[in-house]
């Protein structure tokens, strides 16, 4: 009848609950270690599995992951909390993938994303993955204060630090050398701009 009361479509209900869910709590570090240290140890890469560490890491503010391959550490941001699991897991593997990269190439230098990180991807089981996610972050940004640029292609590269140790056109080096590091593609630094000032934007995060 049109005018009477209808019961509550309760499936939709428990959708709607499902749906606003509260955040899964975060792992423990060394439950991500032992899952990680399963993985390396499947490939046959337990001298790197033996020394690895994870940890959480409050202080983080612009990355929701950062690897350190001579300390065998990798550093997770707790932010991650607010996207689930599944991205704590992708991110944990993303960040893997480049102590693994490197530790197939033992004393070679290799690019921080190149075919070795993506090989590493694919073995890790997250072949295809970006070199950077799209989860939004309020971060502090400061304004880029050094600029590299490549002698070959003349693209430039801006950076808020300097940098420290032997880096190349990732472009050029694809191009011509296989997707290796070539001296020939070093970047060289440009100019260094004055001391920016610090402000509050919302960005893109990179890993």
């Amino acid at each position: 009848m049109r005018g009477a009361a209808r019961k509550p479509n309760r499936s939709l209900f428990d959708q709607l609950e499902f749906c606003f869910e509260l955040a899964e709590p975060l792992p423990s570090a060394d439950s991500l270690r032992a899952q990680a240290v399963a993985l390396l140890n499947g490939l046959n890469a337990r001298a790197l599995a033996g020394r690895l560490r994870v940890e959480w890491n409050a202080r983080m503010r612009s990355t929701v992951g950062r690897a350190h391959y001579e300390r065998a550490l990798i550093s997770l941001n707790p932010i991650l909390e607010k996207f689930g699991r599944a991205e704590t897991d992708r991110t944990l593997r993303h960040e893997l993938a480049h102590l693994l990269a490197q530790f197939r190439a033992g004393r070679t230098h290799i690019l921080p994303h190149g075919i070795e990180w993506r090989r590493a991807c694919r073995d890790l089981g997250i072949e295809g993955e970006r070199v950077c996610h799209k989860l939004p972050l309020a971060v502090g940004h400061i304004a880029p204060r050094f600029v590299y640029h490549c002698m070959n292609c003349q693209q430039e590269f801006p950076r808020v630090r300097r940098i420290r140790r032997a880096t190349a056109c990732l472009t050029c080096c694809r191009k011509f050398a296989g997707g290796h590091y070539d001296e020939r593609f070093r970047l060289r630094l440009a100019n260094s701009a004055p001391r920016p000032k610090f402000s509050r934007v919302f960005t893109k995060s990179f890993r």
